[in-house]
């Protein structure tokens, strides 16, 4: 731990600090309590300063111990208390624990990446503002009619005269212009004080209006109340059935239809555990794709919502998570990291749409899943936790089949017209022209003359996913990845979606020198054929390239709903959780994808996506149809699909999976690996599939490089390890990982280990 002072005797048998402090270390180090200080003074959870080599760092106290292993003139002292009580309570302090040891990850890093930014480098945990109050010799001054000459100090005098207890920065700010040189002029004389003290619970309330899709905290009640809908019979089933378990745990399935009211169960279930006092946290796959169910809570609640996602600054999720810890907001919405926000009296937790694979971290820090993590926390918190989709990811729906779920189930609703008819289109039967076939052409036209909107989805966005050379034969590669650039015609570049990289859109071949073409469709492309072929149907483009905010996708939201588009052409965002009852007819451009994939979740994703996007079309009163271009119509997924829906495809899914012993019927982890070259990121993986040494039941396979071997100018690979039970994968992980922290080739590469991985290829 670095140079230390010599501890005396007294304090070596003294207990100690178990800190975790924000390093790759794999355990909590230990420290003296600060000098005058017992280890008791320090509460689990709160934060400290310590001492760390050279440099100081802000840790969290995670629990104290009798002594300490290291020896005694090592230990060192706290230098700071930061908190005066904890930041995580005691059920969060247990799940963030949990956490570092299911996901064998630092315990430093897990609690790090529980708190926003600021709070990881010492900012206090309660809002400050500026106090400025009259001293008695100021208040003497005053009487005295001083300061004569001075007529703006004198004004500030008075002004803090009348106010007993003084006035904040904020209404000094509103009522003086300029009184900021003023105060310090007379603080220098001693007349009024200036000092920092806690803001109360309320203001930590931004300014902020309901409009804002992305603000983190925001007063429901701005808005007037929408009518609330009078609940189905289904769904009233479904809130009793998850409301008579307050107050205890239990996990609930909601798998419904598309369109036929889930987000309306969340809302009650999330009123009737505010009118018990409680607080709910919400979980959602992506909060910028989602505008509408924010509005949706935000109407109805009438409470301040804490808002907690990626696209926040570090200052907005301060204020968002000091909201949610001050209990002023008492429902927070949130994307993945949310799992950890400190929701007072929590009382119901659900995962919207929770088969999405954007609930788990699968680059940099924990590889955590918040779906699972939200699980353990209802579980640890003793609170019902409700799980929704209308195409539950297999593990979850294993679960339901062995009663650790319960499973509810939503039929469309009465209003809703007949689910969408879905065919499948025979690309090899019938003419293409720029990606679109013949069939599909003829349903769009025939959808928009008869006043209906038509969703096109392809997952690839930009204009072309290749540039050929019309000669030579040569595609235009990423210098950086084993990948193909792609063409983004409009911005007149080449990029790739894997490493960022972007290069001028050459009108040559950099080889030869003849022409160069885009070959293939992406969202753009599709985009501009459509527009061609129907110039008089207004359309929208819905990606990655043409949505930056959360207010660029309800512009293109609004767009759809007042029927100022007609036609939406989107990749994946098109999916996640939006309404348009106006959409009659569902393209699928490419289904083809995901088909052949090395990955045993490939197929899942697919139909998943499937499922979902067609679940666009016919979610109001009128009747939708859905057209699937393949070029392998007999494909077995895609005729599960159509004839059995996905109940179907996923009881075939499952049969396959217990026959191979994949998840859920076995356990997987991959350890993963990237160099400056391919032998450093292989070796080391050899290094550590040979420390393994026999093992009776555990399978490591590979190492192997990674589908995509080169990624960002680094060589990628990774070994699985397989294991038919949890507990056993676990503890050979417990004996095996500390052996492989010490192999020389370790130092050589970046590693990291994913437990319960989402992606193998």
């Amino acid at each position: 731990m670095g140079a230390a002072e010599t501890a005396t005797t007294s304090d070596a048998e003294a207990a100690v600090l178990k800190v975790a402090v924000d390093c790759p270390l794999r355990s909590l180090l230990d420290y003296l309590p600060p000098a005058g200080m017992h280890a008791p003074d320090l509460p689990p959870g709160a934060r400290v300063r310590v001492p760390m080599g050279a440099r100081s760092a802000v840790g969290v106290v995670v629990a104290s111990a009798a002594g300490s292993s290291l020896a005694p003139a090592r230990l060192r002292r706290v230098t700071a208390l930061l908190d005066s009580t904890p930041l995580f309570d005691a059920a969060l302090l247990e799940l963030l624990k949990w956490t570092a040891s299911y996901y064998h990850h630092p315990p430093g890093e897990v609690f790090a990446a529980a708190l926003p930014a600021a709070l990881r480098i010492g900012q206090a945990a309660v809002g400050q503002e500026t106090w400025v109050a009259l001293t008695e010799a100021g208040r003497a001054a005053l009487a005295q009619g001083e300061p004569a000459r001075a007529p703006r100090q004198r004004e500030l005098l008075t002004r803090l005269a009348a106010a007993a207890a003084g006035s904040s920065a904020g209404e000094l700010d509103a009522a003086l212009q300029g009184w900021r040189t003023t105060a310090r002029a007379l603080a220098q004389r001693g007349w009024i004080d200036i000092s920092q003290r806690d803001e109360p619970p309320a203001a930590v309330l931004p300014a902020t209006h309901a409009d804002a899709p992305h603000a983190d905290v925001a007063h429901a009640h701005a808005r007037a109340p929408t009518a609330v809908p009078t609940p189905s019979d289904a769904q009233s089933a479904a809130v009793a059935a998850v409301d008579a378990a307050a107050g205890g745990y239990g996990c609930f399935l909601l798998q419904g239809a598309t369109g036929s009211g889930k987000t309306e169960v969340y809302l009650r279930l999330v009123m009737r555990a505010l009118e018990r006092g409680a607080g709910a946290l919400v979980l959602v796959p992506e909060i910028g794709l989602t505008p509408q169910l924010l509005e949706r809570f935000r109407s109805r609640l009438g409470v301040p919502i804490a808002v907690l996602h990626s696209g926040l600054t570090d200052g907005e999720r301060l204020q968002a998570w000091r909201a949610a810890r001050a209990g002023v907001a008492r429902v927070v919405i949130g994307t993945r990291s949310a799992v950890f926000a400190p929701v007072q009296q929590l009382g119901l937790i659900v995962v919207d749409e929770e088969h999405d694979s954007s609930y788990k971290q699968q680059e940099g820090g924990c590889r955590y899943s918040a779906r699972d993590l939200a699980v353990r926390r209802a579980q640890q918190a003793g609170v019902p936790v409700l799980l929704g989709s209308a195409t539950p990811a297999l593990e979850s729906l294993y679960n339901a089949q062995l009663g650790r779920y319960h499973r509810l189930l939503l039929p469309r609703r009465a209003d809703q017209a007949a689910a969408p008819r879905i065919a499948l289109v025979d690309l090899r039967a019938h003419a293409v022209h720029a990606g679109l076939a013949g069939p599909v052409t003829q349903a769009i036209e025939r959808h928009l003359a008869t006043d209906g909107q038509v969703l096109v989805y392809l997952n690839r966005r930009g204009y072309a996913p290749t540039l050929l050379c019309t000669s030579c034969g040569w595609i235009a590669p990423c210098s950086e990845c084993d990948a193909r650039l792609t063409v983004h015609r409009s911005a007149a570049q080449l990029r790739c979606h894997y490493c960022g990289a972007v290069q001028p859109l050459p009108t040559r071949c950099g080889r030869c020198g003849f022409a160069v073409r885009p070959v293939g469709q992406g969202t753009e492309r599709i985009a501009e054929t459509l527009a061609a072929m129907f110039p008089s149907a207004p359309l929208a483009r819905l990606d990655r390239d043409t949505v930056h905010s959360a207010a660029d996708v309800e512009a293109v939201m609004h767009s759809l709903l007042d029927g100022s588009a007609r036609i939406l052409v989107g990749t994946q965002m098109v999916t996640k959780g939006h309404h348009f009852p106006g959409v009659s007819l569902v393209a699928v451009i490419n289904a083809d994808q995901g088909l052949f994939s090395a990955d045993f979740r490939a197929a899942e994703r697919l139909a998943q996506t499937i499922v979902q996007v067609a679940g666009r079309a016919g979610r109001g009163a009128r009747a939708g149809e859905v057209l699937i271009q393949t070029e392998y119509p007999e494909h077995p997924l895609l005729q599960s699909l159509i004839h059995e829906g996905y109940e179907g495809f996923a009881a075939g899914a499952l049969a396959e999976r217990a026959e191979a012993r994949w998840p859920p019927f076995g356990r997987l982890a991959l350890l993963r690996a990237s160099g400056t070259n391919a032998t450093a990121a292989l070796e080391f993986l050899r290094q550590a599939r040979d420390c393994a040494g026999a093992h009776p039941a555990a399978r490591l396979l590979g190492p192997v490089p990674a589908s995509m071997a080169r990624r960002a100018g680094r060589h990628h690979a990774q070994l699985l390890i397989e294991h038919a039970g949890r507990g056993e994968l676990h503890r050979f992980i417990d004996q095996w990982l500390p052996q492989v922290e010490q192999l020389p080739a370790a130092r050589r590469v970046r590693w990291a280990l994913d437990v319960d991985p989402l992606d193998i290829q």
